[in-house]
């Protein structure tokens, strides 16, 4: 089946109909929200074509998704684990803000903060449109605060000489001025 989008409306009534899909006596499952999906929730994006979470999805949560997919006409992979491999070494579940809380199901969504520093390691043509809608709500006021937190974050990842000269265009492309130091 071909991926559709999804806005933030539809994202919010799929995670109600999965809700109502697990059963009464099973296990408490956590869903972490990032990237596409957290940004369409927000407001900052129009669409996205998955919800990408951080948190592994056990086989029971899997089953409730396959079956809201099979009613819904999406992939039976619409909420999926694939951002996992993207979590900074600084993330704080604590930080998260609920987004759903149900008795079998809690929804959490990534500080936006987080998502910036994902979407700055991943980086993909894609992904710029996201890190410019996500600046403003970030906090940071300069580019050596920015890449401090991204060094913190994926200490394995190559140096970067530009790194800050990227955050300074993309917050340019926010309308924000931003000092290097």
């Amino acid at each position: 089946m071909a991926a559709r989008p999804l806005n933030g409306d539809e994202i919010r009534s799929l995670f109600a109909d999965l809700t109502a899909r697990l059963p009464s006596n099973g296990s408490h499952h956590v869903v972490v929200i990032v990237g596409g999906s957290l940004l369409a929730w927000h407001g900052l994006r129009d669409s996205t074509e998955d919800v990408d979470s951080t948190r592994h999805i056990d086989p029971e949560l899997q089953a409730a998704v396959e079956e809201v997919a099979a009613d819904r006409g999406l992939d039976p992979d619409w909420l999926n684990a694939r951002a996992a491999m993207f979590v900074p070494a600084t993330f704080e579940l604590d930080a998260c803000d609920v987004l759903l809380e149900h008795p079998r199901l809690l929804v959490l969504g990534a500080s936006l903060r987080d998502v910036f520093v994902m979407k700055l390691y991943r980086a993909q043509a894609n992904d710029v449109a996201d890190l410019i809608a996500i600046w403003p709500h970030t906090g940071f006021t300069t580019a050596r605060e920015v890449v401090d937190a991204f060094v913190a974050a994926y200490p394995h990842a190559p140096d970067d000489p530009h790194l800050d000269t990227f955050v300074v265009e993309i917050a340019s492309r926010a309308g924000y001025v931003l000092p290097l130091s």
